[in-house]
């Protein structure tokens, strides 16, 4: 019985250090350390970090990446470039990071399906597995880089309106575009960061000598988003024959803002649709047995008896 207690103290002990510890270490220290500096602390991007700082397992993610780059097809390369952009990674070691992560989830994979092919089957289907697996190891990043390009254009799509009116603000208060763009990258950095460093780009590609159309064009390229596109070429032609850029800026708005409106009406429609299936196959079978159960119980107690009875 002591020996019991002293084993829960002992590991009560050792659960409370290392709690303690974590929270010290991850949470207490770092805020007194902000608080001491007046600011929060901002990441070094990967450009920033020193080679021997980086992580192992970044280096060799890296390292494979790059073998397989160069061995890789230069369309299919483009292509991958492209929609890292879109997602958002746009360092020089996007791109190899994400052929290593195909190569080594590929040969993860590959073993893990290996080690259990017999458990599958010993004939040509056990091999179909690990055809499969490495497959789907290879595959796995692109479904990943997708899911995160689609919700960055949510993002942006989301932030666009807001944006607009802004910079509807900024050209009627007599500013011209290019201050417009800088000024919504600056305010709109806490609230929709995506947007801001979509135009803070274009403010720097402009400063650094770019035309201005150019650098827009380059804003729809690099996000591969439709509705910053159609404003893109929209700012073009208005810049390009001297219309109002302001009275654009504002129908486009509520044009975005109309179609949201539609889209969220469309999907309150279709929820009454949506919930026919879960209501026949969830809810109405334990409203069956909630109602009919004790009768059917009470059938089954007394009349099935009776019934023997009688015969």
């Amino acid at each position: 019985m002591y020996a019991a207690i002293a084993y829960s103290f002992a590991l009560f002990v050792f659960v409370m250090f290392a709690v303690s510890y974590f929270t010290y270490k991850h949470w207490a220290k770092p805020v007194r350390i902000q608080d001491r500096l007046g600011n929060a602390a901002v990441a070094p991007t990967l450009e920033q970090i020193g080679e021997g700082e980086k992580k192992f397992v970044v280096r060799v993610i890296q390292q494979v990446g790059e073998k397989a780059t160069s061995m890789a097809n230069p369309a299919d390369a483009t292509v991958a470039k492209r929609q890292l952009v879109a997602a958002g990674y746009r360092t020089e070691a996007a791109l190899k990071i994400y052929y290593g992560m195909k190569v080594i989830m590929s040969g993860a994979l590959a073993i893990f399906a290996f080690t259990f092919r017999t458990n599958v089957s010993t004939g040509l289907k056990g091999w179909i597995f690990v055809a499969v697996a490495i497959f789907a190891g290879y595959m796995l990043p692109n479904f990943f880089v997708e899911k995160v390009m689609k919700r960055r254009h949510e993002k942006l799509r989301f932030a666009l309106p807001d944006a607009l009116d802004l910079m509807v603000v900024c050209m009627e208060a007599g500013l011209g575009l290019d201050q417009t763009i800088a000024n919504v990258s600056r305010e709109l950095a806490t609230t929709h960061p995506a947007i801001a460093e979509e135009m803070g780009l274009v403010n720097l590609e402009m400063r650094h000598g770019k035309r201005r159309s150019d650098a827009l064009r380059n804003l729809g390229d690099r996000t591969m988003q439709p509705d910053l596109k159609k404003l893109v070429s929209t700012m073009i032609q208005s810049d390009k024959f001297g219309s109002s850029i302001a009275e654009t800026l504002r129908t486009h708005s509520e044009f975005l803002r109309t179609r949201r409106r539609q889209e969220a009406e469309e999907r309150a429609a279709k929820v009454g649709v949506k919930l026919v299936f879960p209501i026949f196959f969830f809810i109405l079978p334990s409203m069956l047995v909630v109602a009919a159960g004790p009768g059917v119980l009470a059938l089954w107690k007394h009349l099935f008896p009776m019934m023997k009875n009688m015969q």
